[in-house]
């Protein structure tokens, strides 16, 4: 049951460019958490401090797609390392900013936005990597192991942030991040070169055409390919039906009598159901029926998220947000896996985009419906019928779809 980690003990690339990715992640959180204690400071506003998430949250959309079919037309090692150094170079302008004691929030906004677009690139290009350096049988256990890393990081990277901001200043914290991207370029340099393609037959008819990034060439793949192009929809039913979030500050003092420690309970039961479901996620790759899996799982997290707005005792319901959290670590584990195995390889970056442009933007979406029912009728409402329609919406998508039911990950097909 706990998480295999053999692609960690049998691939030293992976095992390199695994530990790389856990640092820098756990640096980026703290810088994250550090950019916004720093604009609070300057400003006293949570709507500017609401700001950096919009300045980050454009280029990631805008740049998603792009990112992708860059991956799929160049060197992805070399991507990953240009990439990678210009994260760590912002990382060092923030503490440039903080050491000079500049107090304006522009020069913040600015470098997020940069670092959004590197993430943007960069991200594609790493995942894209990942089916090269393994068999595809160990690809259920990678993704759990980087759904793990992510744990890591959302938990520790902010809580460091805060000790290390309180102890030493903004410009710690940053310079901290510094060093941990150090470990990702480390990992990137010890990686052979990864031209797209090589050694595969090309999904693009058009070969002349590969070495121009073409987004809609992705785009037009994946609307020809039903298995994969599902995997997207079901997220979509998830995230933007039965998303809660935005709702916790307003229920912790209505449903709990809580206050902002509340909320801080309520915004980390996901999480921390996530890592659990990562640690104890031995079990995935023993499962075949990727497709009918992926459905359950977010039927699951439908279910937990209606009872959690049926509930009105705090500890039940952070266990069903836990629980919500772990069914979520199980879809995104199978869907990645999917598209990582059924797509040939000059195809992954564009598709690694899209499902970037999908986990960033469904969210967002999500909070804006959950928000709009919210105010129309009631928190209760919006959670409870959101649970309840992205149920309907997985059973609706089992039924049209039976390929994605009868999808086995002995036989890909997209």
């Amino acid at each position: 049951m706990l998480a295999d980690i053999s692609p960690l003990r049998d691939h030293p690339d992976f095992r390199r460019l695994w530990s790389g990715n856990t640092v820098s992640y756990v640096g980026q959180q703290m810088t994250a958490m550090a950019v916004a204690l720093q604009v609070y400071d300057i400003t006293g506003s949570s709507f500017y401090v609401g700001l950096v998430g919009v300045c980050s949250l454009v280029p990631l959309i805008a740049f998603g797609l792009y990112g992708g079919a860059v991956a799929d037309t160049h060197d992805r090692r070399r991507l990953g390392l240009v990439t990678a150094i210009g994260l760590l170079l912002l990382s060092a302008a923030l503490a440039a900013v903080s050491l000079a004691h500049i107090r304006a929030v522009a020069p913040l906004y600015a470098i997020v936005a940069l670092q959004a677009v590197c993430f943007a690139i960069n991200e594609p290009a790493r995942a894209s990597m990942i089916p090269r350096l393994l068999p595809s049988d160990a690809l259920p256990a990678a993704n759990a192991l980087a759904s793990l890393a992510s744990g890591v990081g959302q938990m520790a990277g902010p809580m460091l942030g805060g000790v290390v901001v309180g102890f030493w200043g903004y410009q710690a914290a940053y310079l901290v991040d510094v060093a941990a991207f150090t470990a990702s370029l480390y990992a990137m340099w010890r990686l052979p070169a990864m031209l797209p393609g090589d050694g595969e037959e090309s999904a693009d008819a058009a070969a002349p055409a590969r070495r121009r990034p073409s987004v809609m060439a992705g785009l037009r793949y994946l609307g020809a390919r039903p298995n994969l192009r599902t995997t997207f929809v079901s997220d979509m039913a998830a995230m933007v039906l039965a998303q809660p979030r935005v709702l916790f500050p307003a229920i912790a003092g209505l449903w709990y009598g809580g206050d902002t420690r509340t909320v801080g309970l309520l915004a980390a039961a996901p999480a921390a159901g996530a890592l659990l479901g990562s640690v104890f996620s031995g079990w995935l790759g023993r499962v075949y029926r990727q497709g009918l899996a992926v459905l359950i799982a977010i039927a699951s997290w439908g279910a937990a998220i209606a009872v959690f707005g049926l509930t009105r005792d705090l500890w039940l319901g952070l266990v069903f947000l836990a629980l919500a959290g772990c069914a979520d670590t199980v879809s995104m584990v199978f869907r990645n896996t999917m598209l990582q195995a059924a797509a040939p390889d000059d195809m992954r970056g564009r598709l690694q985009g899209v499902f970037l442009v999908v986990v960033v933007g469904g969210p967002r979406l999500g909070d804006f419906l959950a928000g709009s029912v919210s105010d129309a009728f009631s928190p209760a409402v919006a959670i409870v019928g959101g649970g309840l329609a992205c149920i309907v919406a997985i059973t609706v998508i089992g039924v049209l779809q039976r390929s994605f039911v009868r999808y086995d990950a002995r036989d890909p097909i997209a």
